[in-house]
């Protein structure tokens, strides 16, 4: 991938990341479980906000290590496309599979929806407003991440396996 490419790539993932960011850490820092269960949580409410606090504490930490990961190679007098390639490879793998997949499930992507104009995500508990706002609003850049970085899902491997054969 020519170096601008990545150059610019690497600033626009930046700035996604930060407004993932902007709207996950504000949400965790303001909601705890027993103000998401609410009175009538039962069991299954306390184990899907467990897992989506969970999900969403770890998404945090990738954005943010993968963040700053770019934003040190951004600042620095002379770009290093290697590193920078290696990073966004990192930002795809850890950042948008822990959006798309995340560990405990609570909402999952129906590709059936994708296309329709509808949201794409399913809950698996229906979820108080704010945290359903939360996660659709960063599915978004998310998805927008994963079609940028899809490069970086394999053919960018691939092409460093190559390298090292040679």
């Amino acid at each position: 991938m020519p170096s601008t490419n990545v150059k610019a790539l690497t600033e626009s993932t930046r700035e996604k990341l930060k407004g993932a960011i902007a709207q996950i850490e504000p949400f965790l820092n303001n909601f705890a479980l027993p103000q998401l269960t609410g009175e009538d949580g039962g069991e299954g409410a306390e184990l899907f906000y467990k897992g989506l606090l969970s999900d969403l504490r770890h998404l945090l930490v990738y954005s943010e290590v993968t963040g700053e990961k770019l934003g040190v190679l951004l600042r620095r007098p002379n770009f290093d496309i290697e590193q920078g390639e290696r990073v966004l490879y990192e930002v795809y793998h850890h950042s948008v599979n822990a959006f798309f997949y995340p560990k405990n499930e609570c909402y999952s992507e129906d590709g059936r929806y994708a296309y329709t104009g509808q949201d794409a995500i399913r809950f698996r508990y229906k979820p108080i407003r704010e945290a359903r706002n939360v996660i659709l609003g960063i599915s978004k850049i998310y998805e927008e991440l994963r079609d940028d970085l899809s490069y970086y899902e394999s053919d960018y491997m691939t092409a460093r396996r190559m390298q090292g054969q040679k």
